[in-house]
């Protein structure tokens, strides 16, 4: 009953809810008429897994990597798409000290380019790179064209 009436949770995350406490009142099974409270605590953002695909390094000092990224290529872990992304190739390239330059959910990531799009990408390797880049691309000290073919 109440995977009908919430139908972005599964069944097994409504029952996990109901074991946590998470639905008042409590009850085995819902009540037909029964006005229930869920509470759903806030998705944590999932920490990218190192994969090993293949990147095109155009160039790579110890502050930061420019590559080619392909066009189809997701830069980013998002819903739908777990893996096979940009970050996914980054960490397997870079190795653990780049879990969490910028945030967990898009280590080293200054800018982004659409999965269609192909082109130059700049991942910071330290945290120190990323602010100092983000911070240029934000006075539009440096920039990002793009270039139809």
């Amino acid at each position: 009953m109440l995977a009908r009436a919430i139908p972005e949770l599964s069944r097994s995350h409504i029952q996990a809810l109901m074991a946590e406490g998470r639905v008042t009142p409590a009850a085995r099974k819902a009540v037909a008429g029964q006005r229930y409270r869920v509470s759903v605590p806030p998705a944590r953002p999932a920490e990218p897994a190192a994969e090993a695909i293949p990147l095109a390094v155009v160039h790579e000092d110890a502050h930061l990597v420019v590559v080619d990224k392909p066009a189809g290529m997701v830069a980013h872990p998002a819903p739908g798409h777990d893996g096979g992304t940009l970050v996914n190739a980054l960490l397997a390239h870079c190795g653990p000290e780049l879990t969490g330059v910028g945030g967990v959910a898009r280590p080293g990531i200054v800018h982004r380019l659409d999965k269609d799009t192909s082109g130059l990408i700049v991942a910071a390797k330290t945290e120190a790179a990323h602010a100092g880049l983000r911070a240029l691309l934000e006075a539009h000290d440096i920039g990002r064209g793009d270039l139809a073919r």
